[in-house]
C-alpha cells in the first residue's frame, strides 16, 4: 500500500531547479534569516459569519452521532506548468466555517464525535518562521511569493474554531476507522489517506493483526455510500439560507446591479469594437473585483444569434446595432455567495417591434412563474407557470404543430423547443447551489422562507430554424432574477435593475455614453 500521508498533508514543492537563481549557501541562508523586525500577531475578532457557522456545523453533527466526519478545502488547480487557477475553498468546507475567499488550500475541517456531539478543529498549513527557507524559496506558500500567511492563532480568534497545524491531522488519517467519513470531492489525496485508512481497519478486523505491514486486497464499500451521504446532506443543508447568508445575496446583487449599469454605460465603445462581447465581459468582470471577489461564473455577453446559445462564454462577437445583447453575470463576494441575473439589452437602444414582443412575452413567463413562488408551493410548479405561458404564447404565434394545451401534455413539450433549459435552480455558495440534494427535497421540495433561487425563463430561436417566422430568428432573450423566499410569499432580490421593455429603453438613454 502506497504511503500517501506525506503528500496528503503537504504536497511536495513544484520542482524549478533547471532555472531557479536561489542562492543555496550558507551566507545567504544566515543573512536572509536575520534582521527582521519583530512580529506581534493581533489577533482579529470572530468575523460576522462564525456563529452562524457553526450552528450549521451543529445541524451536521445532529445527523451524524459518534462518527468523525473530514471536510477538505480543497487544493490549488493547475493551469499551466507552474502555474495554478484562483484558489477557491469548498462550497461544503466554506458553509461550515465561514472562511471564504481568504480559505488557505490544503486546509480541512475535522468534526470529531464527542459525548456532545461533534467538535471541530480546522486544520492548515501554518506560516513558516523565517528561520526556514520556506518563506523565500517555496514559490506555492512561501511569504516573499504570495504574501504573509496568518497565524494559527489568528485563525483560530477569526473563525472562532479550534485550529491546529497541519502536520496533527497525520494523527487523524492515523486513526481512520469505518465511523470516519470523507467529502470525497474536495481534495484527492485527503480521499485517498481516508480510503486506504478505512481499508487497513477492515483488513485488522479481518486478520488480527497490523494490516499496515500486511499484504491483502479487500474491497470495502466500493461504491462509497455513506461518503455520497455525506455529500448529499451538506448540500441540503443549504437548501434554507440563514439570516446572514439572506444579508450576503442582496449584498451580491447590489454589486452585480453596479456592474449592469457599468455595462449600459459603456455600450457605445463596445459597440465600436470588433469583439465587443469581449469588452462587455470585462466591464462586468472589472466591477467584480472590485466590489467582490471575482464573477459567481464565467460571464455570458450574448449579441445577436449567440444570445440564443445558452451558455456562450467565448464572447468574441460584435454588438451589431439592430441586434440584442443577453448578459448573464453575477458578482461572487468575498464570501463566496454570488448572486446570478439576466437581462437582454437592445445595442442601439431600442426594441424592435418582433424584439419587444418575445420580450415582454418572456417577462409574463417570468412574472407568473414568480406568482406561484410561495412558501407551501412545489418548486417545480414554478417552471410550469413559465412554461403554460411559453406555451400558449408561441402556439398564437404558430410555431407549433399542437394547440398549447397539447403542448404541456407530459407526452409532448414541443414549445420546449425554444426553451430547453429549466426556470429555475437554487443559490447561493455555488451560481447552481444544493445541487447534490435529493430530488424529492430540491425538484420536488416543498418552498420554505430562506430559500433562494433563480426565475429565469426565455426565448431562443435559432437563426436556421424553419418552424419559426422570418422575423423572430437570430432573437435570443432571457430574464433571470434571484428570489427570496418569504414568510408570506416571496422577494424579487434583483427587482431593482430594470425589467420592462420600457423600463429598459429608458435605462440605456439614460446611462449610455
Amino acid at each position: 500500500m502506497a504511503d500517501s500521508t506525506a503528500t496528503a498533508i503537504t504536497p511536495p514543492t513544484r520542482s524549478n531547479e533547471n532555472r531557479s537563481t536561489t542562492p543555496g549557501s550558507e551566507g545567504f541562508k544566515d543573512f536572509i534569516s536575520s534582521g527582521w523586525a519583530e512580529r506581534t500577531d493581533v489577533l482579529p475578532p470572530a468575523r460576522e459569519q462564525a456563529p452562524f457557522a457553526a450552528a450549521r456545523r451543529e445541524r451536521l453533527s445532529a445527523q451524524y452521532p459518534g462518527q468523525r466526519l473530514v471536510i477538505p478545502a480543497g487544493r490549488l488547480k493547475q493551469r499551466s506548468n507552474d502555474t495554478d487557477y484562483a484558489f477557491r475553498a469548498h462550497s461544503a468546507f466554506a458553509h461550515l466555517t465561514g472562511w471564504g475567499s481568504d480559505s488557505e488550500p490544503g486546509a480541512v475541517l475535522v468534526l470529531e464525535p464527542s459525548a456532545s456531539g461533534h467538535d471541530a478543529t480546522v486544520y492548515f498549513r501554518e506560516r513558516a518562521g523565517r528561520d526556514s527557507d520556506e518563506f523565500y524559496a517555496n514559490p506555492d506558500i512561501g511569504e516573499f511569493w504570495i504574501g504573509p500567511r496568518p497565524s494559527i492563532a489568528q485563525v483560530a480568534s477569526d473563525l472562532a474554531i479550534a485550529v491546529r497545524g497541519i502536520a496533527d491531522l497525520a494523527h487523524v488519517f492515523a486513526t481512520v476507522d469505518s465511523e470516519t467519513i470523507v467529502l470525497r470531492e474536495a481534495d484527492p489525496a485527503v480521499t485517498l489517506e481516508i480510503d486506504e485508512g478505512r481499508l487497513r481497519f477492515a483488513a485488522d478486523k479481518v486478520l488480527g493483526t497490523d494490516a499496515a505491514n500486511s499484504p491483502f486486497s479487500l474491497e470495502v464499500n466500493g461504491e462509497h455510500e455513506v461518503d455520497d451521504d455525506l455529500a448529499r446532506r451538506v448540500s441540503e443543508l443549504r437548501l434554507v439560507k440563514d439570516a446572514w447568508e439572506i444579508d450576503q445575496m442582496r449584498l451580491a446583487v447590489a454589486a452585480t446591479a453596479r456592474g449592469f449599469d457599468d455595462v449600459v454605460r459603456d455600450l457605445g465603445n463596445s459597440s465600436d469594437h470588433a469583439r465587443g462581447e469581449r469588452l462587455v465581459e470585462g466591464v462586468f468582470n472589472t466591477r467584480a473585483r472590485s466590489d467582490g471577489n471575482t464573477v459567481g461564473y464565467d460571464t455570458i455577453a450574448a449579441s445577436g444569434p449567440h444570445a440564443c446559445i445558452l451558455h456562450w462564454t467565448r464572447n468574441d462577437g460584435p454588438l451589431t446595432p439592430g441586434d440584442v445583447i443577453l448578459l448573464d453575470a453575477g458578482v461572487e463576494l468575498d464570501s463566496y455567495y454570488t448572486a446570478d441575473i439576466t437581462r437582454t439589452l437592445p445595442v442601439n437602444g431600442t426594441y424592435s417591434a418582433t424584439q419587444r414582443l418575445v420580450y415582454e412575452t418572456v417577462r409574463e413567463a417570468a412574472d407568473a412563474a414568480l406568482a406561484v413562488a410561495v412558501p407551501g408551493a412545489i418548486f417545480r410548479d414554478v417552471h410550469a407557470a413559465a412554461m403554460t405561458v411559453i406555451a400558449r404564447r408561441t402556439a398564437e404565434w404558430g410555431m407549433l404543430p399542437v394547440t398549447a394545451e397539447e403542448a404541456l401534455l407530459p407526452e409532448n413539450g414541443h414549445h420546449r423547443r425554444y426553451m430547453v433549459h429549466g426556470t429555475s435552480h437554487h443559490l447561493g455558495l455555488d451560481v447552481h447551489d444544493c445541487a447534490k440534494a435529493r430530488r424529492d427535497m430540491y425538484m420536488d421540495g416543498v418552498l420554505e422562507p430562506g430559500m433562494v433561487f433563480t426565475i429565469e425563463p426565455g426565448l431562443y430561436f435559432q437563426s436556421d430554424d424553419l418552424t419559426v417566422p422570418a422575423e423572430f430568428r437570430g432573437i435570443g432573450v432571457r430574464i433571470e432574477d434571484d428570489i427570496l423566499v418569504t414568510e408570506t410569499g416571496a422577494e424579487n432580490l434583483s427587482a431593482g435593475i430594470p425589467r420592462s421593455a420600457d423600463e429598459v429603453e429608458a435605462w440605456i438613454a439614460g446611462l449610455k455614453a
